[in-house]
């Protein structure tokens, strides 16, 4: 048994029974296993169990043994705080932290059978790209199949962004600063980038943007990292994020970015410096709205650079040779396709009938994005020519093929079909 193992069975629910009971023989039912973590931090987040008829959400951490959790080092570690249950291979000794905390603990020996081990390792090592792997052929892709998947996934970010909207009172803005937020996290940082930018309220960000120092500081200050300042820089930033929390009543509560498995240029630090820089634009929002093609996006973007700090800093206190952290083509790229084109087409999807078609062509003009997943259309004999093509099957990877979901898939159709 492996750990690795262990989170696969969790995330697929390969259990003999659901039936579950922690050690202390109490029921405990998971209304949702969560969302697979691969990053630091718990394995799965998002989670909803309910107990003693008590519904907890939060995450849950997977261990071989009870005692890894002292191993790991979890008990210091501020992302294992909101842990609801401990589930384990083998239960072992018992973690007084947790008892403390009346979090359960599962223990899943009893509901594993022995045979999945050997069928899980013969799955791993014949796992395909895709399912229909063997039969694909490139001429099978139907007319207009990425423009379809396009607007497919535009209409559901759409319905996203409309959420949001109800929720800050049509408030476009705050919706654009929260979106671009989650595209400088990446996807490590992600969710925690966004939770930091909708944990104050917009009107703050407003009245403080054109000072790029206060700002940063009230980014660096909700991400916790201002509490030792550790050279002049940072006792600014201490000092101003001290006075913005003061005047505008920002609450204790802090977040916490990640480095691990990240490169240099793209830690927190940096991100969250080059963020701070990009809202010093005056009408951000309407410039972005009114661009008409990918080079004035391109003229709005290319400016912003981490603050002068970070020229010869990646992280606080540690000085590292002088190199100015502006934005690559490719990461505006991945901002404009994340959140500017999404947005731009639900900002006028209602009252602008040529819209799908202008932000198709924008996508045509952008470069296609390289990952491990554009790799594997192309080792099937695919021409990824554009960010059109390359979002178009990444969208339809995650949607179709990862899901197995073959028959309303196109392309699965007509190899059937054939």
């Amino acid at each position: 048994m492996t750990e690795k193992l262990l989170q696969y069975l969790w995330n697929y629910k390969v259990f003999k029974h659901f039936d579950f009971k922690d050690i202390e023989g109490n029921s405990v039912e998971i209304i949702h296993f969560g969302k697979w973590n691969k990053n630091a931090g718990p394995d799965f987040l998002d989670a909803k169990i309910k107990i003693n008829g008590l519904l907890l959400a939060g995450n849950i951490e997977l261990h071989i043994r009870s005692s890894d959790w002292i191993f790991h080092n979890h008990s210091q570690d501020p992302n294992y705080q909101n842990i609801i249950l401990h589930a384990v291979f083998l239960h072992n000794t018992e973690i007084h932290e947790l008892t403390g905390k009346n979090v359960p603990t599962l223990e899943l020996k009893d509901y594993i059978d022995e045979n999945i081990f050997r069928k899980y390792e013969k799955l791993v090592e014949e796992e395909e790209f895709i399912a229909c792997e063997n039969l694909f052929d490139t001429e099978k892709i139907p007319i207009n199949f990425h423009e379809e998947n396009i607007l497919k996934k535009l209409d559901e970010k759409s319905s996203e962004f409309e959420h949001s909207l109800i929720h800050y009172k049509n408030n476009f803005e705050a919706v654009l600063f929260h979106s671009f937020a989650y595209s400088f996290g990446l996807k490590v940082n992600a969710h925690i980038f966004r939770q930091i930018a909708e944990s104050v309220d917009y009107s703050v960000i407003n009245k403080i943007r054109q000072n790029p120092i206060q700002l940063e500081a009230l980014l660096f200050g909700i991400s916790g990292w201002l509490g030792d300042p550790q050279d002049e820089s940072m006792k600014i930033w201490k000092r101003e994020f001290e006075f913005i929390k003061a005047k505008f009543s920002i609450s204790d509560l802090t977040f916490h970015p990640k480095f691990l498995r990240l490169r240099p240029p793209n830690f927190p630090t940096i991100r969250l410096s080059q963020l701070a820089d990009l809202y010093k634009h005056q009408n951000l929002f309407s410039k972005i709205m009114e661009a008409q093609n990918a080079d004035q996006l391109y003229n709005i973007l290319s400016s912003i650079k981490a603050s002068e700090y970070w020229d010869s800093h990646f992280n606080f206190g540690s000085i590292s040779k002088v190199h100015p952290k502006t934005l690559s083509k490719e990461f505006i790229d991945l901002l404009i396709l994340n959140t500017v084109l999404p947005l731009k087409y639900a900002y006028h999807r209602y009252h602008h009938e040529e819209i799908a078609e202008e932000i198709i062509e924008l996508y045509k003009s952008i470069s296609a994005e390289k990952n491990v997943i554009i790799t594997g259309w192309k080792k099937l004999g695919l021409d990824v020519n554009n960010a059109l093509e390359s979002q178009s099957l990444i969208y339809h990877h995650k949607t179709n093929c990862e899901t197995k979901n073959c028959l309303a898939c196109g392309i699965g159709f007509k190899l059937l079909k054939g």
